[in-house]
């Protein structure tokens, strides 16, 4: 009896305590809406403007959770009734702005107060902002037509308010809001979106320049929304353009710029004479005009407009390359044209005849068209502007029309090469980017090239590069062309030795583009002579390494320029040939057994055996599971060494066979871990076996995570096999923990993270299940049942024995697959004399790399510094520091500050390159965007592993920490 009143006691604790759990829980979810009762508490303690705008503050830089937003809304509101200050209404329309836009939040609910308001209301900055806080609700309601009708009938009540700041807010209202009416009859669609334009462009002549500039604004929007905008306006937006301020001008060039893609073809009058003319020239002449502006700003955005106006007629298009002045379409002399003409015919006047000496026709400028008097030398006075941004927008422009007008790239091409010695960098290698790109539509003259190559003595690698990168592409005119680029070349390389690569390069293209102005200048470059013997070239020479690559690359598409090489020039092709054979292409020369296959040069690429060698190694290791256990690792040893040599050999497919090296090695390491002799034996009999598959469990993530962020295109097949192979990496890790340690509960949380690992694999690669017959993961999905519910010892069991039997998935070679590689240029750790700097104080050192095929470097790539004792540093350059020579290129040049303190000798720290990379599949790009208006909120990262590795040799630089003087 005594024991069952005991226990009873226990049993009414226990429940009393649960009640208590329970009491506890309402309590906290009552606290949830509490956001308005505590605003509501702190508004009426206020008792003073300012305390209640400072309690507003503090309430707006705290989270606000959607179920809340409500409540705090009609706190807000009815302070707002009752608040006499205009500074605490300002900020109660505010924070009424931002929580309408709050997600999980209709604000249909508020929108007859927040209208109510705007009636009473007297002061024009708080009506300002309850039109920003109705353009809040209205965004949040755009599918209903009613709510934007009623928005916009209460705008245009408020156009008349005497505050520009009113009638702007009205007008941006109109803007994102009106015109837009869905399922309105035929009939009447047309009429709401002309009343909304005619209301907006009634303010195009508004007293004030800030409206003006909005209601431009607000058409923009109506384009953007998909609103066709009337042709009626071009007349007003013309004569915007002369307005007297910067922003009206700015807003009328773009709005202008539009009109002109909508109606091309219609034909508008010329205000100075009875002539019409197509829209889209005369839209070009108002803003080649505009060129001349006196705001840098509308210079800029006339110059860049100009480039996309690409149905402009052709003699517009090369008026703007003419500073003589025009006027229907004829050239009117100027005087010192006549006196020349007068001079050059001999004849004076004789006063016989009256007038004779005066003028021809007077030039009356008022009268003159201004379609062609705007047009003249618009990209001469843009390419001649003093601000460097205007230079920039007219070379750009320029591109983009020579790219589709032969004929004018042709024309424009002189401006082009001024441009070349303008005193900003990033103008000259605007200008050069932009040659490159109409380099196929261009012949340079020897004057020209003569220009172009000047730019090789620029002490700029990023202008050096990028002129090796246009020549690569040009075509030259004449055999002194070719001459005089090799020489200036050569002089570069003399110079700037560290540009070695980049000229080779360079050349290689040059002598392949250019096989028959090559082939009359091979004796003066190989130094033959028709008697004498002459002395054989040093091999170690990069001159005449460029030389022979330029002559080889000509000799591919000239079969008879072998004739006339010397008998060390074959050896020097064969030699070349296999230490540089991307550069130096196979040849056909006849009676020579050391050359290599004939190989054409249009079926160069498809009867090229290096593809084919790829494919049989990979073919080799198909039939794996067919072997002996070491017949496999033996096979697959070997092919892994081949795939090696091959990426060595061939830099093409370097990318290719590196890849399926790494997937190689991980089938290696992981049949070695699962070796059957060695996990029959207890686990404390056989420690070295599992140091072994955890070391291979962990080298095979690291090189999974390479394959997945080190390769530029991967496609979706190939990350499957990845991430595949990370599964029974994992699943070798639980195996080898479930071995060495002890109790159940670990085991259990990662037997279950485990299990939802290849839940997650299921849901992500749905799709490419049924190409996976017999592997790992689906012989684990068949056995999912199971698996849930047995123990953790029984999963791991089953684990164990489904990685063994599971079979090797064959892995899909992609079309093109590139490894991310850098090459630190500087430091280049060849110096013994030690960088000295003072302990505790910091010094600065230059880093300068080039990076190959890295996706998003700006955020990826780190620089390390890792010291004699051990330390290590992490830097992150600047996205300044990253430039893009070319495509698939990048150029890393930034400083890295060094401090430590002090030291007795010198020691070396090495430096080198980190590719950081995040394995969190479901990573959106608006995971870091904040769920409430706060300022202050920010969302719990999501659980993934990120890492980084390093893809670049380190360099050892000497640096010496000296005490610090007392």
């Amino acid at each position: 009896m005594a024991a069952h009143l005991k226990k009873r006691v226990y049993e009414e604790f226990s429940k009393v305590q649960q009640q208590h759990d329970e009491i506890t829980a309402k309590k906290l979810r009552l606290t949830k809406p509490s956001k308005s009762a505590s605003l509501h508490v702190d508004l009426c303690k206020a008792t003073l403007p300012a305390d209640a705008l400072q309690y507003l503050l503090q309430f707006a830089r705290k989270p606000v959770e959607a179920e809340s937003v409500e409540g705090v809304v009609r706190v807000l509101l009815e302070h707002f009734y009752k608040e006499n200050d205009s500074s605490v209404r300002l900020k109660v329309a505010s924070l009424l702005g931002l929580l309408a836009r709050s997600p999980g939040f209709s604000p249909d609910c508020i929108l007859d107060d927040a209208i109510n308001t705007l009636q009473s209301e007297k002061s024009h900055q708080v009506l300002a902002q309850l039109l920003d806080t109705l353009l809040a609700i209205g965004m949040k309601l755009q599918e209903s037509p009613a709510v934007r009708s009623r928005l916009v009938d209460v705008a245009c009540k408020h156009l008349t308010d005497s505050s520009h700041g009113v009638r702007n807010k009205c007008l941006l209202l109109i803007g994102f809001l009106g015109g837009m009416e869905k399922g309105a009859p035929k009939e009447g669609e047309g009429q709401p979106a002309k009343d909304v334009q005619k209301i907006i462009g009634d303010h195009f002549s508004d007293q004030d320049p800030r409206v003006r500039t909005a209601a431009i604004k607000a058409m923009l929007q109506l384009h953007e929304r998909g609103l066709k905008l009337q042709q009626t306006i071009y007349s007003q937006a013309c004569k915007l353009l002369t307005d007297d301020y910067e922003q009206v001008r700015s807003a009328a060039v773009q709005l202008t710029w539009v009109l002109s893609q909508l109606y091309p073809e219609s034909i508008v009058p010329i205000a100075s004479s009875h002539e019409e003319i197509r829209l889209v020239d005369d839209a070009f002449g108002k803003i080649c005009h505009m060129v001349s502006d006196g705001s840098w700003v509308v210079r800029v955005q006339a110059a860049k407009l100009l480039g996309s106006m690409q149905q402009v007629s052709s003699h517009f298009l090369e008026q703007t390359l003419d500073k003589k002045l025009m006027s229907d379409l004829r050239r009117r002399l100027t005087a010192h044209e006549r006196a020349k003409e007068l001079y050059s015919s001999g004849e004076f006047s004789s006063g016989r005849k009256w007038g004779d000496d005066a003028p021809k026709e007077e030039v009356d400028t008022g009268a003159v068209n201004l379609i062609e008097s705007g047009a003249c030398g618009a990209f001469v006075h843009g390419l001649e502007d003093e601000m460097y941004e205007v230079r920039i927008a007219a070379v750009e422009a320029l591109c983009m029309l020579a790219q589709s007008s032969p004929s004018f790239a042709e024309k424009c091409l002189d401006f082009l090469v001024d441009m070349f010695n303008d005193e900003i960098e990033e103008v000259r290698l605007q200008s050069i980017h932009t040659m490159r790109k109409i380099s196929s539509n261009i012949t340079l003259r020897e004057d020209q090239l003569d220009t172009v190559l000047g730019v090789l003595e620029d002490s700029s690698r990023d202008i050096r590069e990028a002129l090796h990168e246009l020549l690569c592409c040009t075509n030259v005119s004449t055999k002194e062309g070719i001459h005089l680029a090799l020489a200036e070349l050569l002089k570069n390389l003399t110079k700037y030795p560290t540009d070695r690569d980049s000229i080779w390069k360079c050349l290689k293209f040059l002598g392949g583009r250019h096989p028959t102005l090559v082939l009359p200048l091979v004796p003066e470059l190989l130094g033959t002579h028709p008697f004498f013997d002459t002395p054989e070239p040093n091999m170690d020479d990069p001159a005449y390494i460029a030389v022979l690559v330029l002559i080889f690359n000509a000799a591919k598409s000239c079969p008879t320029m072998p004739a006339l090489f010397l008998d060390h020039t074959f050896r020097h092709y064969a030699y070349l040939r296999d230490s540089l054979s991307h550069l130096v292409p196979p040849l056909r020369l006849p009676g020579k057994k050391l050359v290599s296959y004939p190989v054409s040069a249009t079926h160069a690429l498809q009867e090229d055996p290096s593809q084919e060698f790829l494919q049989q190694s990979l073919e080799r290791v198909f039939n794996l599971q067919h072997l002996d256990l070491p017949g496999t690792q033996e096979l697959l040893e070997f092919t892994i060494r081949d795939l090696q040599r091959f990426g060595e050999l061939q830099s093409e497919l370097a990318g290719m066979a590196d890849f399926s090296a790494a997937y190689l090695r991980c089938q290696l390491l992981l049949i070695k871990a699962l070796q059957e002799k060695l996990w029959n034996v207890a686990a404390p009999l056989y420690l070295k076996q599992n140091a072994l598959a955890s070391a291979a469990a962990k080298q095979i993530m690291e090189e999974t995570y390479k394959m997945e962020f080190m390769y530029s295109g991967v496609e979706h097949k190939q990350v499957v096999i990845i991430h595949h192979m990370r599964l029974q990496a994992k699943a070798l890790q639980l195996i080898v923990t479930a071995r060495t340690s002890r109790g159940v509960e670990p085991l259990f949380g990662m037997c279950e993270r485990f299990l939802q690992e290849v839940d997650a694999f299921q849901r992500c690669f749905i799709a490419e299940l049924p190409h996976m017959q017999d592997s790992f993961v689906d012989r684990l999905l068949d056995l999912m049942p199971r698996l849930v519910t047995s123990k953790s010892s029984e999963v791991v069991k089953i684990l164990q024995t489904v990685l063994r039997q599971s079979s090797f998935l064959r892995l899909p070679l992609p079309e093109k697959i590139h490894r991310a590689t850098a090459t630190i240029i500087e430091p280049a750790g060849e110096s013994d004399n030690p960088l000295r700097f003072t302990s505790g104080l910091v010094v600065a050192l230059d880093v300068d790399a080039t990076l190959e095929h890295v996706q998003d470097p700006q955020t990826t790539v780190k620089v390390q510094v890792l010291y004699p004792d051990g330390q290590s540093q992490v830097i992150h350059p600047k996205p300044a520091d990253f430039r893009n020579p070319g495509p698939g290129r990048h150029r890393l040049i930034t400083q890295v500050y060094l401090s430590h303190t002090a030291w007795t000798e010198p020691c070396q720290i090495e430096v080198r390159l980190l590719l950081a990379y995040s394995s969190d599949r479901n990573k959106s790009p608006t995971r870091h965007s904040r769920a409430t208006w706060g300022d202050g909120v920010e969302l719990p990262s999501e659980n993934g592993i990120e890492g980084t590795i390093p893809f670049s040799k380190p360099v050892k630089v000497y640096i010496m920490p000296k005490p610090a003087r007392r």
